[in-house]
C-alpha cells in the first residue's frame, strides 16, 4: 500500500530564489535528513543515496515536469525504489514563496511500513522543509539555478544556468523523498502533469 505526505511551509526569499534553490538537486543533503548524496545525471535524472532509520537505498529519479518558478515532479526509475513527487511554488508577494510538497512511494519492509504507520515520514518531510525554509533565508540567494522546461520527461527549452539543476525525490520511510529542480507530472496527485496533479 503506498503512503503519501504533504507538508508546506513559507520562505521569506523571492519566488525565483526559492525554486533556483531547490533545482539544485546535489544540495540536499544539507537540508534533508537522511539524504547521503544526490549526484546530477544530467538535466533530467539523479542519483540518489538515502538511509532512513538504518535502512540505505540508492535510486535513479527522473524529471518528469517541471516548470520555473511554479513546479517540479518527479519519478523513481530504480525498480526496487516507488517513489514519486512534486513540488510547487507560489509567489506570495515579491518577497515571499509559498512552498508545498507532495510526496508518495511503497514502504517496504517492517522498518519502513512501521514508520509510515507511525506518520514518522510526515515529521520528516515538515522537518526537511522547515530546514530548507532556514538555508534559503539565511543565505538569501540560490547556489546555482537550472530554468529549462521539461514536459514528458523531455527537456523542452534550455536552462539559463546550464545543466546544474536537478529534481526532486529523496528517501522518505526508507525510500525516495522530494526536492529539487526539475518538475513533477500529473497522474491524480498534484499538478498540470501525469504524474501528479496539484
Amino acid at each position: 500500500m503506498s503512503t503519501t505526505v504533504t507538508a508546506g511551509t513559507e520562505v521569506d526569499v523571492p519566488v525565483r530564489t526559492a525554486y533556483d534553490q531547490w533545482t539544485q538537486f546535489e544540495s540536499f543533503p544539507h537540508f534533508m535528513g537522511g539524504v547521503e548524496s544526490v549526484r546530477q545525471l544530467d538535466d533530467t535524472t539523479t542519483h540518489w543515496i538515502v538511509s532512513i532509520a538504518g535502512v540505505k537505498r540508492e535510486f535513479d529519479a527522473d524529471i518528469s515536469d517541471q516548470v520555473p518558478d511554479d513546479h517540479v515532479a518527479w519519478r523513481s526509475t530504480t525498480a526496487e525504489v516507488s517513489h514519486r513527487g512534486r513540488v510547487n511554488f507560489r509567489q506570495v508577494s515579491p518577497d515571499r514563496t509559498r512552498i508545498d510538497l507532495t510526496i508518495e512511494w511503497e514502504p517496504e519492509g517492517f522498518v519502513e511500513k512501521a514508520g509510515a504507520a507511525l506518520q514518522l515520514d510526515d515529521a520528516q518531510v515538515k522537518r526537511d522543509l522547515h530546514r530548507f525554509k532556514e538555508y534559503i533565508e539565511k543565505r538569501q540567494t540560490e547556489s546555482g539555478a537550472w530554468r529549462g522546461e521539461v514536459h514528458g520527461g523531455q527537456e523542452t527549452s534550455a536552462g539559463a544556468g546550464g545543466p546544474t539543476a536537478g529534481t526532486a525525490g529523496y528517501g522518505y520511510g526508507g525510500t525516495v523523498a522530494p526536492g529539487s529542480t526539475n518538475p513533477p507530472t500529473s497522474d491524480g496527485i498534484v499538478g498540470s502533469d501525469p504524474d501528479l496533479r496539484a
